[in-house]
């Protein structure tokens, strides 16, 4: 229960996803419900952000994973199942290698 007159803290992710230096993001990005359209927009705002630190693309890659990472269990499944097709198509829009299938990793444990 909230005490009257008591202020809300400010989540901290909330502050790091506005005031980052990984790179600027485009309004409402993560609201998006198209996964090509959420890594277009990442890869938009990672290519033109003049305040990142790394590379275009893990700059988009570490603020969608922050994202994620800090919904935690609040995440609706359908859409953290968006979000991660989004990260499949960020790795194609800059080229990379695709993610290896659950099974592909499996078999590299037994190694």
């Amino acid at each position: 229960m909230k005490t009257p007159g008591k202020k809300r803290r400010k989540l901290w992710s909330q502050e790091v996803t506005r005031t980052s230096n990984a790179l600027d993001l485009e309004k409402g990005v993560f609201t998006l419900k198209d996964a090509r359209k959420i890594a277009a927009s990442l890869k938009r705002s990672a290519e033109r952000s003049r305040r990142r630190k790394s590379d275009p693309f893990r700059s988009a890659m570490s603020m969608l994973n922050l994202f994620v990472n800090r919904a935690g269990r609040n995440l609706d499944p359908g859409r953290r199942e968006t979000l991660n097709r989004a990260k499949d198509e960020l790795r194609k829009s800059f080229h990379r290698n695709a993610k290896a299938p659950d099974s592909a990793r499996r078999d590299m444990r037994k190694l």
